[in-house]
């Protein structure tokens, strides 16, 4: 069998890529180790959340398939942060994972150009550094122009509870054991990286009576902006808060022995910002409860998910620890916790556009590639489809900026510092997250799913025309003016001015005080705007200086970022530069001076030589 493209792994990754592939028009296979479980959810029922749900945003800009299937599947939205800046806003939607898995897969065997085969891969064939296909344990070769993998969490992967192993993957998947020694055996550097996942309860075994009810936001959010509509506020399932005892923390500590984690078992590192509860109790030891957060898995299941509590405990020690929890008293677990260990591929070993810096055409994305989480997996997944169509296409890849989007900062985080454990978003990653907002990813991302073919032009167009609205209705509220003598002055007392208005202001100036609402200003003029727009307004303009602020320090990173750096670099012929120094840029070579300065132990004065050294080598390769 011949392809244009082979993607390895059916996960959030795999289907953005496989997509974007055959929506460009390649003759793509996806090859997964179980059909049915296509886009499974086997840790979280849930998309987006700080930072992430920001990305699923990006992901819908660029024409990417998960926030229009998270839209249509989920049980319950929620905008979170809302009490805090609109730099943080972020959307997370509670799945029903049954659900969303079936739509995807349904969606990837039904995708021209597209061919699902349910197999196990067993090594790569590669020829002078250049891929040159696949090995499968059924199909035998499979040839293709280039190969991305995105195998998650299942290469050479062991569950493990308490001190029992087992070579397997998430709920006990097979595990593709082979392709890790095809990959060392290629040059790539590989490591041991660990998650977990907590037990699951029947739900009807649980006294909600005794926690905390936490409803969904009641009004129109989506990830998508082709979604018009979504399940009612008033059948959305909601979640519940509960916390744990000193019971809890007693039979932890009584057990951490048993445990996989500090019994010696685990080997992999495991997520730093999402730890087990045994993890939490050592390192929190001052904290005298932890909030365990209870949410529906799918409206197919009696089971619910047990957020905060991933643990790698026996089976008999997690029964007391559950039923130590408020509200869990007589739980009925479904599903036992586990720890999970896998390997990952260091990603200092692929460029900015993804491809492995020395094996031509083999791309790397998701998990596999040290991160945690759907969406950074589908992030991912979508920029390697693209890069890898562009390449096929001979087109420049689609190097995202800092400045320009959350994917952008994960791949740069990724490919110049490398990573020791599973690599999570946080909004503290962006240095520009006030231009990275929940709002605004059409803005700073659809011309290029456009350009790419992944965004139609009837939806581009609809785009540019609400862009165009957006801005003459600024326009308008530029040119309107108000006085003391104007009725609005009751307003801007009532919003704590007591004064009211001591001289003629505009409405665009009057919107720049902190209460002063657009809604409200509407009222006293002939304006007429959009409503889903205002929200939009009145970011740009109550936060106008501090946007303007972070463009220019996004411009000053632009002009590093245009010096280019050659990848044939040797820097231990650079004298000047500090030993550290050396020994790093000649491990990442990167590709410019903007991402040699972000590389851990490079200093300024490290730069400036580097400076120097690109004036007086300009002219050379």
């Amino acid at each position: 069998m011949n392809k244009d493209v082979i993607v390895v792994g059916g996960g959030h990754a795999g289907c953005e890529a496989a997509l974007s592939l055959a929506k460009r028009g390649f003759d793509t296979v996806l090859i997964t180790l179980n059909i049915d479980h296509i886009a499974k959810m086997p840790c979280n029922p849930s998309i987006g959340g700080p930072a992430k749900g920001i990305v699923v945003r990006e992901i819908d800009a660029l024409g990417g398939m998960m926030p229009l299937v998270a839209d249509k599947t989920a049980l319950q939205f929620k905008m979170l942060n809302m009490a805090k800046g609109p730099g943080v806003w972020s959307l997370r939607v509670q799945s029903d994972k049954l659900a969303y898995s079936h739509m995807m897969r349904d969606i990837c065997l039904n995708t021209e150009n597209l061919t699902v085969i349910e197999d196990c891969t067993e090594g790569l064939l590669i020829k002078d550094r250049k891929v040159l296909g696949v090995v499968t344990k059924n199909q035998g070769e499979i040839t293709a122009k280039a190969v991305i993998l995105t195998t998650g969490t299942y290469m050479d992967s062991v569950v493990m509870v308490s001190d029992n192993t087992k070579s397997a993957g998430p709920d006990g998947d097979i595990t593709t054991k082979n392709l890790s020694q095809s990959l060392k055996a290629a040059g790539l550097r590989l490591f041991r990286l660990k998650t977990g996942t907590p037990a699951r309860i029947k739900t009807a075994s649980i006294d909600f009576s005794k926690t905390k009810y936490e409803p969904g936001s009641d009004f129109f959010v989506s990830f998508s902006a082709t979604t018009k509509t979504i399940r009612p506020f008033d059948k959305q399932l909601p979640c519940y808060l509960t916390y744990t005892t000193p019971e809890t923390l007693k039979i932890i500590r009584e057990n951490l022995n048993r445990s996989s984690m500090y019994s010696g078992v685990v080997k992999g590192v495991g997520p730093r910002y999402c730890p087990s509860i045994e993890d939490k109790v050592v390192r929190f030891a001052d904290k005298e409860r932890h909030q365990i957060f209870l949410e529906p898995e799918s409206l197919s299941l009696d089971t619910t998910y047990i957020q905060g509590f991933s643990t790698s405990m026996p089976y008999d020690v997690q029964e007391k620890m559950i039923r130590s929890v408020i509200g869990l008293e007589n739980a009925v677990i479904d599903k036992y916790a586990y720890a999970i260990e896998y390997d990952a591929i260091d990603p200092l070993e692929v460029k900015a556009n993804l491809e492995c810096k020395n094996i031509d055409g083999l791309f790397i994305a998701g998990q596999i590639l040290g991160t945690s989480g759907y969406e950074e997996a589908a992030g991912l997944g979508l920029m390697a489809g693209i890069n890898c169509g562009n390449k096929l296409l001979n087109k420049e890849p689609l190097i995202l900026r800092r400045d320009e989007a959350y994917i952008g900062v994960m791949i740069d985080d990724l490919v110049t510092k490398g990573t020791k454990e599973p690599y999570r978003l946080l909004t503290s990653r962006a240095e520009y997250r006030l231009l990275l907002r929940h709002d605004n990813a059409d803005e700073r991302l659809m011309r290029y799913g456009f350009e790419a073919g992944l965004v139609s032009k009837e939806r581009y167009e609809e785009f540019q025309v609400r862009k165009h609205k957006i801005a003459e209705a600024i326009d308008k509220l530029r040119m309107l003016f108000f006085t003391k003598s104007d009725p609005i002055n009751d307003y801007v007392c009532s919003c704590g001015y007591e004064e009211g208005l001591n001289e003629k202001i505009s409405a665009y100036d009057l919107l720049k005080r902190p209460p002063i609402k657009l809604t409200r200003v509407l009222a006293y003029t002939n304006l007429s705007i959009d409503t889903e727009l205002i929200a939009k307004i009145e970011i740009e303009i109550k936060y106008e200086g501090y946007i303007q602020k972070a463009k220019k320090e996004a411009v000053r990173m632009h002009k590093m970022e245009r010096m280019k750096l050659s990848p044939k670099t040797d820097y231990n012929e650079i004298i000047n530069l500090s030993l550290e120094a050396r020994e790093k840029l000649n491990k990442t070579k990167p590709l410019t001076l903007g991402q040699a300065s972000r590389i851990s132990g490079i200093n300024p004065s490290d730069i400036q030589v580097l400076a120097i050294y690109m004036k007086e080598h300009k002219n050379e390769d």
